[in-house]
Order: C-alpha cells, then structure tokens, then sequence
C-alpha cells in the first residue's frame, strides 16, 4: 500500500486521517506542527513518499515536495475555514486535489487508493533505482 506523509497544523485531524488510511492498509506519517516544514520536506527526498497531503497556508513551500515516481500532492483546507488560502500557481497546477477535510476523507482515501493503483499499474512503484539497473 501507499506511504502517505501529513502535512499540516491541526494535530487532531492529521491523527484522524493517520487512523483512516492505516485501517486502509496504508502507511502514513505525520509531519508534526512544531516541525520546520522546509526541514521536514528535505527529509523525505531519501524515500520520497507516493502521496503528501498538506494543508494549503503552507504555500510555496510545497513546491518542492518530494514525491515517488507516480506521486501525488493532495491540498487541503480545514472546514472551519471560509476563505481558502492562495496558494502559488505552480503548487496549483502540481496537486492532484483540493479537499476540505474532515469532510472529504472519503474522496482522500479514493485518491490515494487510485495512485497506488495507478504507480503499480504503470510500474512506477516497482521502477528500479540507476543503481540498480547497473548491477544487471
């Protein structure tokens, strides 16, 4: 199943959604809220995650995210927010969706099931490194 990073400032729903995609078969990361977010996103370059969803008032900031071949970035937006943040156009044109969680976690899961499905599919989840092509 897909490794799913989260990205964002309300610790309660992020656990939440960490719960649903787990009993999905998932296996998600939360990136906590006192975490530097431009830290955290360096991290995740050495095992790049298939999906990161993450809070759209991060902004530019997730222009750089690191994704597995296949990837997705899913942003999202709390309900009790009235006006969704702007978010640069190049971070636009990059996400795969726009939800309003906790609302939208059906179609969270949907989505991160399709690009599991569709990075195996394709043989981008199984895809070998440079490394390994030269060893064969």
């Amino acid at each position: 199943m897909a490794r799913v990073v989260l990205i964002g400032s309300d610790d309660a729903l992020l656990e939440g959604l960490a719960q649903t995609l787990a009993a999905a078969g998932h296996r998600p990361n939360v990136v906590a809220r006192d975490t530097d977010v431009a830290r955290a996103l360096d991290a995740l370059r050495a095992d790049p995650p298939l999906v990161v969803v993450a809070e759209r008032r991060l902004g530019a900031e997730l222009a750089r995210t690191p994704l597995a071949p296949g990837g997705a970035l899913v942003l999202f937006r709390s309900s009790d927010e009235e006006e969704p943040m702007p978010v640069p156009l190049a971070v636009e044109r990059a996400a795969l969706a726009d939800l309003t969680l906790p609302l939208e976690r059906h179609r969270l899961l949907a989505l991160v099931a399709y690009v599991d499905e569709r990075a195996a599919r394709t043989g981008r989840a199984t895809r070998p490194t440079p490394a390994e092509d030269r060893a064969v």
